[in-house]
């Protein structure tokens, strides 16, 4: 059938249209082969983004300890970032089209590096937290930029390459977070952690302007206000009540008021963009079933990798006493892992397709994670390192292409909208895995204290340490202890059963990913394909 013209787009056969790109992407330049050096330069703001939200986390008790707060106190640190990005990840795409993906991502990564500055030098928790969310408005924007840019430099027929590439900002930076996190805290300081980022951010700027291409902004349209307001309320509820959760009470009504807000918030967000001609973020690209498949596929992955990277320091520093640097080291064979195999998957992804790359991956995620629930406190740190690598490869494997698969199935013009989804659905999955696990956790160690106790009779007697002057309480404190550690470590072996459970689940999705090479595009990738 031959291609005719009409007043909504070009009729393509078989009853389908293509609609004309939505704002002037046709401005933009088209992919170079000259790309790898561009997206060096974009890994670098990426990485350091990404490395935020796990280093951190192991700063948090010195910095309790330096300001004298108490834990509540402390942990809006990790919270106010979190809770900022929920607000400021919807404004990417619109910021975007209105100064242009490049210039965007020099300001955001300028931002990141002085918010950054102004974190190592607060002299209080109080500022601390301020600037926090003053680092996150770069921090939260640097992720959909990069992604937006680097599918307009990089040829389609190079694209799981170039992903490959990209996710080791994305999954590598978290696992070296702590590795590198607790090096600083334990030998240097815990400011340090902050200012490194300082002259990465000034040299990738500098990189940024000599080398990426020109975006030109300007095409923005009206700034969707409402659709906005409760995007933004509906997230930023949301992660509060997930961030909260645990210590307010899951049950409690303030958390049942915010997850009430969180839902009419997000459910009127849909149905103002359905009626928007330029929404803040275009909902349909949940049309794209490949899209949407992905984005399920992501959650899961990432409620596994950061359940893990979560629970198993916490099973290290509690369980096996370690320090936080080597607690941290144990996780740096799992990173370098992934960064081994992630340009591998990508380079599978362009010749086979995303389908058994993502399934032989998630299999050996699931087993590895199983595997994991026999970790004891008799557990050797080796053999921890071990199960940690062989699961690393599941993960390496499995979640570029998974990633790829999605956004490559989105016309280019709604990219950014994507890629702004993607981040959502990442911190946000991760933030309810861990908040959700943290509650059966500890639901669980609090039955299985229940259990051991209902077995001890009522004459057991105490345990006595030490020469006859020490009081037998300590006898009882020291059993206490050791069943409470053991106790914590049967809780978290059975979460890791149900992670590996969720991951298996995740092999059926992973199923109906497309296998085989991407098919050559016959129409621009500016071009929306609608079925009717």
């Amino acid at each position: 059938m031959a291609n005719t013209a009409t007043p909504q787009g070009a009729i393509i056969g078989n009853g389908r249209y293509a609609e004309p790109s939505l704002r002037a992407a046709s401005t933009s330049p088209a992919p170079t082969r000259r790309w790898l050096v561009p997206l060096m330069v974009l890994i670098a703001g990426s990485f350091v983004s990404v490395l935020d939200t796990s280093i951190v986390n192991v700063a948090i008790p010195r910095i309790q300890n330096e300001f004298g707060a108490t834990t509540d106190e402390v942990q809006w640190v990790a919270n106010g970032y979190t809770l900022s990005l929920g607000v400021v990840v919807p404004l990417s795409s619109w910021l975007s089209a209105r100064f242009g993906l490049s210039r965007l991502y020099v300001i955001s990564l300028l931002g990141f590096g002085a918010g950054s500055a102004l974190c190592g030098l607060a002299g209080s928790l109080n500022t601390l937290v301020a600037f926090r969310i003053v680092q996150a408005i770069g921090g939260g924007i640097l992720p959909v930029i990069t992604l937006s840019i680097l599918y307009r430099i990089v040829p389609r027929d190079k694209i799981g390459t170039a992903m490959g590439l990209y996710g080791l900002g994305v999954v590598f930076a978290p696992g070296i977070g702590p590795s590198l996190g607790g090096y600083l805290v334990e030998y240097v300081s815990w400011r340090l952690i902050f200012y490194i980022n300082v002259p990465i951010a000034i040299l990738g700027a500098i990189a940024a302007v000599i080398v990426l291409p020109r975006f030109p902004g300007g095409h923005a349209g009206r700034f969707d206000v409402l659709g906005f307001l409760t995007v933004a309320t509906g997230l930023f509820t949301l992660l509060l009540a997930l961030s909260e959760g645990q210590r307010w009470g899951w049950s409690s009504y303030p958390i049942l008021a915010l997850l009430i807000v969180s839902v009419l918030s997000l459910a009127l967000f849909v149905v103002i963009e359905l009626e928007m001609d330029e929404p803040l973020l275009d909902v349909r690209v949940f049309r794209y079933w490949p899209f949407t498949n992905s984005l399920l596929l992501i959650s899961v992955l990432s409620i596994g990798l950061f359940a893990v990277l979560f629970y198993i320091p916490l099973l290290l520093q509690q369980g096996l006493m370690l320090a936080p640097f080597p607690a941290g080291l144990t996780l740096l064979p799992q990173a370098l892992v992934m960064a081994v195999l992630m340009p591998i998957s990508g380079r599978l992804y362009d010749r086979i397709g995303p389908r058994w790359p993502a399934v032989i991956g998630l299999l050996i995620v699931a087993w590895g994670t199983y595997r994991m629930h026999q970790i004891t406190l008799d557990t050797s740190r080796a053999e921890i390192m071990w199960l940690l690598g062989f699961r690393a490869v599941g993960l390496g494997l499995a979640m570029m292409p998974i990633f790829t698969a999605g956004i490559a199935s989105i016309p280019l013009t709604q990219i950014s909208q994507a890629s702004a989804f993607n981040n959502v659905v990442r911190q946000t999955s991760s933030a309810l895995g861990v908040a959700a696990f943290t509650a059966l956790l500890t639901r669980q160690q609090a039955q299985q204290l229940a259990n051991r106790a209902a077995l001890l009779p009522a004459n057991t007697p105490v345990p006595h340490l030490g020469p006859p002057q020490v009081p037998d309480w300590l006898g009882v404190w020291a059993v206490y202890q050791k069943t409470q550690l053991q106790t914590f470590a049967d809780a978290v072996d059975w979460l890791f059963i149900i992670v590996a459970i969720l991951t298996a689940a995740g092999v059926v999705l992973a199923i109906f990913l497309r296998s085989g090479p991407a098919p050559a595009a016959d129409q621009s990738p500016d071009t929306v394909v609608i079925t009717g």
